[in-house]
């Protein structure tokens, strides 16, 4: 494959959806470009605009909120893991509506307390925040919502 059609190929798929620059490069590796080209590829998409961190950081922020019911701390390590700048996810974290992000978590722990049985309340609240921190959440936020449910 030749650059021109490797440039041809990575554009068709960020017009489908965002994708960060090592998704990219990874792609491009995969089709048998050399480090090199996979690169020169990437900064051609970037330079166009086909490729922003920060837009595709917000899209999988909100996507991993309101589908997965993830909290922050989970999505900022996925986000790590794809090497987008630390400034970005904090500043598109620190975007989130608090009120949204508190009914999203509460929503949550109040489906998942229908689920499970517990010999006494403590019990019962330490699985709950389990499941809280599984999903992301922070201990705060966790905390401050459980103390709130009555119906333990």
């Amino acid at each position: 494959m030749n650059l021109k059609e490797a440039k041809e190929k990575a554009m068709q798929w960020c017009s489908r959806r965002e994708y960060c620059r090592k998704d990219i490069l990874v792609k491009m590796m995969n089709l048998g470009c050399s480090s090199a080209e996979a690169g020169d590829v990437v900064d051609f998409l970037v330079e166009q605009k086909f490729v922003d961190e920060r837009r595709y950081t917000e899209a999988f922020v909100k996507d991993k909120l309101q589908f997965n019911k993830w909290g922050c701390i989970k999505i900022a390590y996925l986000l790590r893991t794809q090497d987008i700048d630390k400034n970005i996810i904090l500043d598109v974290l620190s975007e989130i509506d608090e009120t949204e992000y508190n009914q999203i978590l509460t929503a949550e722990l109040h489906k998942k307390r229908k689920t499970i049985c517990g010999k006494n309340e403590f019990e019962i609240k330490g699985k709950l925040y389990r499941f809280a921190a599984s999903r992301g959440f922070e201990p705060e936020k966790i905390n401050e919502i459980l103390s709130k449910m009555i119906d333990l």
